[in-house]
């Protein structure tokens, strides 16, 4: 099932060049999927329209198998808005209970404090919100977008006010929902975070779609790079290692011991170690050697060079 399909979602604000242009996505029930683009290329549009905050322009959507203009899917997701305020006079288990009543959904008290706990504020749950820092702030935002238990979470920039061990939290909590079966879609600008639990991307610019796919195909492709560090090889041995490679399939780097790039399929990795081991060579490490989720963007930006 797709948790989310869109067909040629568009949106153009007054006097203004389009948001959104025909963009089709799919999002896959029960993955992590990471919405990447510069500022001002339309993902918080999309989200928006998505959630039914904006009406699209032209185009229709479906969110877990509904129209996204009707109510029912609303029920079944959970919403983080890059930017939101609570009342600062509210408690955060007071936060909690209005987002239940919202969804019209049941919570008990074990409940909240369960929710309270999953993003590290168990024992911050009688404090007002005032008292908050931005990053408990961001914590509560996420145990409110999981009240009645969603089966789709929409994320815009989650860990953009949490220290390293708060996006390490936020980072598990993601693989948690998706353990059960929750799909996550996640739009956030550290591109370090989205590259260590998206299943699946699509990167937007000017409001049209440049890619869409698995991250591991983007960053690796078909084929990939793997660094090779061997024992010093001897004038007899070299070219006997250099016969393995087809002409150019091979890069040298002598410093001492032998370094070496390969470019080759992953299965293939096998037998090369089995054939280097038995030309003699000495293999100390082998270590893949990919495009980072960074690189990859600004090159498909066309901004490699800067």
């Amino acid at each position: 099932m797709r948790a989310i399909q869109t067909l040629g979602l568009t949106k153009i604000y007054p006097g203004g060049a389009p948001a959104c242009d025909h963009i089709n996505l799919t999002v896959n029930q029960g993955e992590i999927f990471g919405l990447l683009g510069p500022n001002g290329a339309g993902k918080s549009t999309l989200v928006k329209m998505l959630v039914g905050l904006t009406h699209p322009t032209a185009g229709s959507a479906r969110v877990l198998g509904f129209s996204f203009r009707e109510l029912a899917p609303r029920r079944r997701l959970g919403y983080l808005p890059e930017l939101f305020r609570y009342p600062p006079w509210l408690k955060a288990q007071e936060v909690l209970d209005f987002h239940a009543r919202l969804l019209r959904v049941p919570m008990s008290r074990e409940e909240r404090q369960g929710l309270l706990r999953r993003v590290g504020l168990e024992a911050h749950g009688g404090e007002r919100v005032r008292r908050f820092s931005k990053g408990m702030q961001q914590r509560l935002g996420i145990a409110a977008a999981l009240v009645g238990h969603p089966e789709l979470v929409i994320l815009d920039e989650p860990t953009s006010a949490l220290d390293p061990i708060g996006r390490h939290e936020v980072s598990q909590l993601l693989r948690e929902l998706k353990q059960a079966g929750v799909t996550v879609f996640l739009n956030s600008h550290l591109l370090s975070d989205v590259e260590k639990v998206c299943d699946s991307v699509a990167l937007i610019d000017k409001g049209r779609v440049l890619y869409q796919g698995f991250l591991q195909e983007a960053l690796y492709g078909g084929v990939r790079r793997y660094r090779l560090r061997l024992g010093a090889l001897d004038s007899e041995m070299k070219p006997r290692v250099q016969a393995l490679f087809p002409a150019g399939m091979i890069q040298w780097s002598d410093s001492g011991e032998t370094e070496m790039t390969v470019a080759l399929m992953r299965q293939q990795l096998p037998d090369l170690i089995s054939q280097l081991v038995g030309l003699g060579a000495s293999v100390y490490e082998v270590e893949p050697d990919h495009l980072s989720l960074e690189d990859w963007f600004l090159q498909r930006l066309g901004k490699g060079n800067l």
